[in-house]
Formats: C-alpha cells, structure tokens, sequence
C-alpha cells in the first residue's frame, strides 16, 4: 500500500538504526518513517488517505509476534490489535526478531529490505540468548532451516 516512490534508506539509515537498536517492537516507527498510502489504496473509505502513515489496525504484527506466540495470556490485556496494542503488551521484552515490520502493510519495502540485508544475523543472535530450555522447539526449526538453506 506505500506509495511508489519509497522512503531512500540513505535518508533515514541514522535514525532507522537507533530505531532498531530499540528492545521494543519497532514496526511503529518504521510506519512513520515509510511513505504513507499510496494513490491506490483498496481501502473503502470517504477520508483521503493519500500520504497517511496511519495504524490500518489489521493486526498483522499481534499475529506474528513470536513473543506473543509463545505467552498469549498477555494478548488478554487488550482487544486492539494495532502497533500501539504490541509496544503495550509486549514492551521491552521484544524478541527483535522484526516479523511486525515485515508483516506490515503500511512499512516501505526498502525498509524491510534493509532489515534483511542488515540484521539477520543480530536476529538469530539475540533470539538465541533469550531462548529458555523449554523453547527447544524454536531452536530445532532454527537449525533445520539453517543447515537446509
């Protein structure tokens, strides 16, 4: 849904890192930083969204947070499924895996392309030092899909 012309990395790579560098969902303020709606936007609505970098409130990232995943009893705390519910529910305690990111509509690809090419391996990193004993069934899909690849 952004715009065809996306935010330029280059721009906004200083700010986009410390973003990163957060230990909380940062698909928020990846969404302000992408371009907003595009003129094609599907959405039946009367407003103008041209341009808005606005929470669609699709739920994307509550669904694929791994965090949540693994302790729904915190989806209780709220119905809202929007970035701001995440950052709420899930706070500092961020896997920084950035699935939230990817799965947002609202996010410029050249965002999430960064994200790819720049933090993969810090991912597995911090998800590895965060797994508990009982989490071994992340662990053996982790390896699987690394000696596969």
């Amino acid at each position: 849904m952004p715009t065809a012309r996306q935010t330029e990395i280059t721009e906004i790579v200083g700010i986009l890192e410390r973003i990163l560098d957060i230990s909380e969902p940062p698909v928020g303020r990846c969404r302000l930083l992408s371009s907003g709606f595009g003129h094609s936007h599907t959405l039946k609505t009367e407003a103008e969204l041209t341009g808005s970098r606005a929470c669609l409130g699709c739920g994307n990232c509550v669904d694929i947070c791994s965090l949540l995943a693994r302790e729904p009893a915190r989806l209780r705390k709220t119905a809202q499924r929007t970035s701001l519910a995440l950052e709420t529910v899930v706070g500092t305690d961020c896997d920084r895996c950035y699935a939230c990111v990817m799965s947002c509509p609202q996010v410029d690809t050249t965002i999430k392309h960064y994200i790819v090419k720049t933090r993969t391996i810090e991912q597995l990193r911090h998800l590895l030092a965060h797994l508990s004993p009982t989490d071994d069934s992340y662990l053996d899909q982790l390896l699987e899909e690394a000696s596969a690849g």
